[in-house]
């Protein structure tokens, strides 16, 4: 064999190993989707309403849902983390919330339950499975003392590909 022969079968060689090679699996797409919801004022009920100083906790957590700001003092809209191994997640809504000096959190506190069901699904190799949500109810108990004062589910399928628009709406 002469050495320009050895070259060409060596090049072709190495240009089918570095065709058949793929490139590195590295998940740049988005988690699993936010609920989004945004606040309407129950007296005009077409109008956006802010609410003042807003945390959300969910429950069993002692800190609130970082998907947000609680450092912005009003807000529109917010989207929230749901428990994808599970088919319900409850948060405290709590409106005009600060902390007390020992530390506990005041302000008035209302209570959601979110029930959904879950569906995984395929993305990548690199980000293997997010799960969308479908059929999204909301309950809460409404007493005299609640700001919340209706809920109202738009949009009860949560996919990550639909989420820039409002699932639920919350009248105060």
């Amino acid at each position: 064999m002469n050495i320009p022969k050895i070259i060409d079968i060596f090049l072709l060689f190495s240009i089918g190993i570095f065709l058949a090679c793929e490139k590195d699996d590295i998940c740049v797409d988005e988690d699993t989707p936010l609920l989004i919801i945004r606040f309407y004022d129950v007296e005009n009920p077409e109008e956006f309403k802010m609410v003042p100083s807003l945390r959300v906790i969910g429950e069993g957590k002692t800190e609130p849902v970082n998907t947000f700001s609680d450092r912005v003092s009003t807000l529109d809209s917010i989207a929230i983390p749901l428990k994808p191994n599970d088919n319900t997640t409850q948060f405290s809504f709590i409106i005009n919330s600060t902390d007390s000096d020992n530390g506990q959190e005041t302000g008035t506190i209302d209570s959601l339950i979110f029930e959904y069901t879950t569906k995984e699904i395929f993305k990548s190799r690199a980000c293997g499975f997010v799960v969308n949500y479908d059929e999204l109810t909301a309950n809460f108990s409404t007493t005299a003392e609640n700001w919340i004062q209706r809920i109202e589910i738009i949009k009860p399928s949560i996919k990550l590909e639909e989420e820039v628009t409002a699932h639920v709406k919350i009248f105060h």
